[in-house]
């Protein structure tokens, strides 16, 4: 079912669009949840913080795949909006050629470096080999991640939020049922999440393919349609890689705080690990809201309706707000108990990093409220090169906690890492809007 963003009441709009994406998220976060509860409570906290000690790394590889797909659907959303259905078509053909090329040499590459990197990030020695041999087979599974995600993303570019979201969620009870197999019954170690994980995210892409096929009349895609053009091509990348760098430059930033946590040792390792995973799961609220920013704003671009974007824009900021205030209530008064989800130990000084580190960066939920809408509402305009600029920024950010801080204050400097991010993304990104805003005003007038 495609739906039309171009009328109707903005803030209606986006929390109707939100609250599947939210889903969807969660439903995202219950891959990684379910591996860190397993590997957590049936494995030790060595093989968690093996697998903890691969999060930046993973987020900055799996983040470039996310972000490309979220940017070739840019254009797919501002063509539905302007009712050009032929030209449409025409980039989502040209945006799967390009998915399966980036997936092809993508998986080559890192694969191949895994354990380099891994090596230059000062990983612990005993949980080494925990780490590489759980980010391998997650990064085997990349032309999965990129069949489920540019699905995903053109679907929502339609308007539609909500059959994603069903999708996944088969998905992931599917990936519980496996991670339980693999681990408790067949006695797996690490590799047994990232195996479930790989075909979970292989089953949702199969499922949306086949859903698309059969529900989208408007992506009936001609022999014609299918060439690869050179002009769909440069506009596709124009949009998707900024977005794609955006996500692995700023996990640039995040390598380095994960190389100064590797310092700190394995308990210290184990306690971000499931502070991490906490965040991501509580966070999803405001990241979706700032992710319907895209679609949203892409679609009214494309019907000229620059005031229902600056519109959105405030109600989306307004609600984030709200939004971050309530999930930092929770996170104040639950976080040591969240903890222990994660955790097949009651070690005071484990629960302890993992607490500090939740609840600072729970403070700064209203910052990242910021940098989602805004950014994503400036990617729907068509500028995702300012992505790049604000993944800089909290790149930069990140390196100066990890190596300014993290030597003055110790772990506290770890903790700070992601608000400081977020005030040097935000500081770009909204006056980086207005002037965006005014470049499109130029247009119409």
């Amino acid at each position: 079912m495609t739906k039309d963003m171009t009328s109707g009441n903005p803030l209606r709009l986006i929390i109707s669009f939100a609250i599947p994406m939210f889903l969807g998220m969660l439903f995202q976060q219950f891959y990684s949840m379910v591996d860190t509860v397993v590997v957590g409570k049936f494995l030790g906290v060595g093989p968690l913080a093996g697998v903890g000690a691969t999060s930046s790394l993973n987020f900055m590889v799996i983040g470039f795949c996310t972000g490309v797909c979220n940017g070739f659907a840019i254009p797919v959303a501002q063509m539905f909006g302007a009712k050009r259905d032929s030209e449409l078509r025409k980039y989502v053909a040209n945006s799967t050629w390009l998915c399966i090329f980036f997936s092809v040499v993508l998986t080559a590459l890192v694969v191949g470096f895994c354990r380099p990197i891994l090596t230059l990030m000062n990983t612990p020695e005993d949980i080494f080999e925990y780490a590489y041999l759980y980010i391998v087979i997650i990064f085997l599974g990349i032309p999965f991640t990129f069949l489920y995600n540019i699905l995903a993303a053109l679907i929502r570019s339609l308007g539609d939020s909500r059959t994603p979201v069903v999708f996944l969620g088969v998905a992931s009870l599917i990936n519980i049922v496996l991670d339980i197999v693999f681990v408790i019954v067949l006695h797996m170690g690490v590799e047994g999440p990232a195996i479930a994980t790989v075909i979970s995210q292989g089953l949702s892409g199969a499922i949306c393919l086949w859903y698309m096929k059969r529900k989208f009349e408007i992506l009936r895609i001609s022999k014609e349609e299918w060439k690869l053009r050179g002009t769909y091509i440069k506009t596709l990348c124009y949009m998707g890689i900024p977005m794609g760098l955006q996500y692995s430059i700023t996990a640039i930033g995040t390598l380095v705080i994960q190389t100064a946590v590797n310092g700190f040792g394995s308990l210290t390792v184990a306690g971000v690990t499931a502070a991490q995973r906490i965040n991501s799961f509580i966070s999803c609220p405001v990241e979706s809201i700032g992710a319907t920013m895209a679609p949203y704003s892409g679609q009214n671009m494309g019907a000229g309706k620059l005031d229902r974007v600056g519109r959105g824009l405030r109600d989306a900021s307004i609600l984030g707000f709200a939004v971050s205030a309530v999930l930092f209530v929770i996170v104040l008064m639950t976080g040591k108990q969240l903890s222990l989800i994660f955790l097949d130990t009651a070690d005071d000084r484990v629960i302890a990093y993992s607490y500090q580190f939740l609840v600072t960066t729970a403070a700064g939920y209203f910052l990242l409220t910021l940098v989602n809408a805004v950014r994503f509402t400036i990617q729907g305009m068509g500028f995702s090169v300012f992505a790049i600029t604000s993944g800089v920024l909290e790149m930069i950010a990140r390196t100066l906690a990890g190596l300014v801080l993290v030597p003055l204050i110790g772990y506290t400097g770890i903790c700070l890492a992601h608000p400081l991010a977020w005030i040097f993304a935000d500081s770009f990104l909204i006056p980086a809007f207005f002037y965006c805003k005014k470049k499109v005003q130029r247009l119409y007038d």
